[in-house]
């Protein structure tokens, strides 16, 4: 069997605790149905709804405490970690358990190194925390001079910096555990974006890194031969949202590159998938890259449903 990672999208999980529980016990049936398959699953998970919440909360209440220091926005991201891995690993665990298979699962708090030349810095791109209308963010912005954009017609988010990520510090951690036959959950919301300062320390930034481009570094790092993007679509589509609209079953690297150029994936959503898959699959032969719904896991797995990437062409 295969050794495969999943990354699932935060917005699939939900918006507030409650719906997040129930949403993870959802996710685990596809994700067990994997690992009953006989598959090595490693999980990555992103955290945009749950990070930007965290964040506003804490701000919101140094505010009403008249504290000048609020919450980093790194250590917002490690909460989130540990808060939407619990709620995974619990799920995961039961139905585990249900099923009479003996794993452990663990959550793993990520860091992940950036460059701190990365010209990100310089342009906010990424998308957190909560949508608002088009009057409420531009009051925002007015009020506390960040950056809100129009995110894919839901509405306004906050967006900061998106650098690119470089190593994920704790891989080692992770691989022994693999390894060994446990279930790891790792690089949550593209991990604790951190720089390096001197010989030893390690510094969180105010920064998100891409769940997928996180979740294909450390994919690289453990040696996995799939990648599972998975997202709220059964297969990617070019010409979406149009009449002559087309599911795509394979891309080679060279039609996904072309349809990249055409703007055929939004920046906001589709496009970093895609980057994702096609730097996973260029970085070494035979591995391939699924992008597909969570939902259809199990039959993407079989080759049923999900766009492949590949890289070359299948014949």
């Amino acid at each position: 069997m295969s050794r495969i990672l999943i990354a699932l999208g935060g917005n699939a999980l939900g918006n507030n605790a409650k719906e997040q529980k129930e949403l993870s016990y959802q996710a685990a049936t596809p994700i067990v149905d994997m690992i009953e398959q006989g598959h090595d699953v490693i999980i990555s998970h992103g955290n945009g709804p749950q990070v930007g919440a965290i964040h506003l909360a804490f701000s919101k209440y140094a505010e009403d405490k008249g504290h000048e220091m609020k919450m980093p926005f790194a250590e917002s991201g490690a909460m989130s970690q540990g808060y939407i891995g619990y709620h995974l690993q619990n799920a995961l665990r039961e139905e585990l358990a249900k099923r009479g298979i003996v794993k452990s699962v663990a959550s793993i708090v990520s860091q992940v190194v950036v460059s701190s030349d990365d010209p990100a810095f310089d342009q906010p791109t990424k998308p957190i925390g909560p949508f608002y209308t088009e009057q409420e963010a531009e009051k925002l912005m007015r009020e506390t001079g960040d950056t809100y954009i129009e995110d894919s017609g839901r509405g306004y988010r906050k967006v900061i910096p998106s650098p690119v990520p470089i190593e994920v510090v704790e891989k080692e951690v992770m691989k022994d555990l693999v390894d060994s036959g446990h279930i790891v959950i790792g690089t949550g919301g593209g991990g604790i974006p951190v720089i390096k300062e001197g010989e030893h320390r390690l510094k969180g930034i105010e920064a998100v890194i891409d769940k997928d481009l996180a979740s294909e570094c450390l994919a690289e790092a453990l040696d996995v031969e799939f990648l599972f993007i998975l997202t709220a679509v059964d297969q990617v589509a070019i010409n979406f949202g149009q009449p002559n609209q087309q599911s795509l079953n394979s891309m080679s690297v060279t039609e996904a590159r072309q349809y990249i150029e055409e703007g055929q994936f939004p920046p906001g959503s589709m496009l970093p998938k895609v980057e994702a898959a096609l730097k996973f699959v260029e970085s070494k032969k035979e591995r391939k890259a699924i992008i597909s719904s969570l939902e259809r896991a199990k039959d993407a797995v079989l080759g049923k449903t999900g766009t492949v990437i590949y890289r070359e062409r299948q014949d």
